[in-house]
């Protein structure tokens, strides 16, 4: 394909639809500790070797896999969506223009607190959780800006049920955003609703 751009869209299309087919195989999977290992191999296959990966060129060849955390069950979650104030946020891309996001809800976090549920309000909609902690931004802790759990216009999709109102929340399949490794991404990162005081030493790290 001799036209850059759409060389460009073409793979960015095929690394969204393999983050789909990944995230439908965690879903049903025997255990969360097998979807968990499953996600943390595809992860690092992406991030190595496909086309679209947000490393950088100088750094791929010292690669060696994400730094993620062993699988702890006690960071596995199934909550209802609970009320929340109406609220909003809109932040601008260098590729989508200003995306806005409404507040549909919100989670109770045992022993951590209350964590906002987002919708993406533009084109295909989706249901967005971002999570910052107490080890942003610390060697060794995690990422800056926050991680994604959920970001279901992309994929990442642990599961919900409309008729209960409930949604999956996984902290160990926490995940930072392509401007961890990428500055030319813009991403849409944490807000104050959901930025814990408490550290998460689960999903992906970064490297000390």
């Amino acid at each position: 394909m001799t036209n850059p751009a759409a060389r460009a869209a073409v793979e960015v299309a095929d690394w969204r639809r393999r983050v789909f087919a990944l995230y439908d195989a965690v879903r049903i999977a025997d255990s969360p500790e097998e979807a968990h290992e499953l996600w943390r191999i595809e992860r690092d296959d992406l991030m190595l070797r496909h086309p679209a990966t947000p490393l950088l060129p100088q750094d791929r060849p010292l690669f060696e896999g994400l730094s993620i955390a062993s699988y702890d069950p006690d960071w596995r979650f199934d909550l209802p969506i609970l009320s929340a104030e109406p609220g909003g946020f809109e932040f601008a891309t260098g590729t989508d223009g200003v995306v806005a996001f409404d507040r549909v809800g919100r989670v109770e976090i045992p022993a951590l607190g209350s964590l906002d549920v987002w919708r993406l309000t533009s084109y295909g909609g989706g249901l967005f959780v971002p999570v910052r902690d107490a080890l942003a931004g610390r060697p060794g802790g995690t990422y800056g800006g926050g991680r994604y759990l959920i970001d279901t216009i992309k994929g990442a999709d642990l599961g919900s049920d409309a008729e209960r109102g409930t949604i999956v929340l996984d902290f160990n399949f926490a995940y930072n955003p392509s401007c961890a490794y990428d500055p030319a991404w813009a991403c849409p990162l944490a807000p104050p609703g959901n930025d814990f005081t408490e550290a998460i030493p689960v999903g992906e790290l970064v490297r000390g």
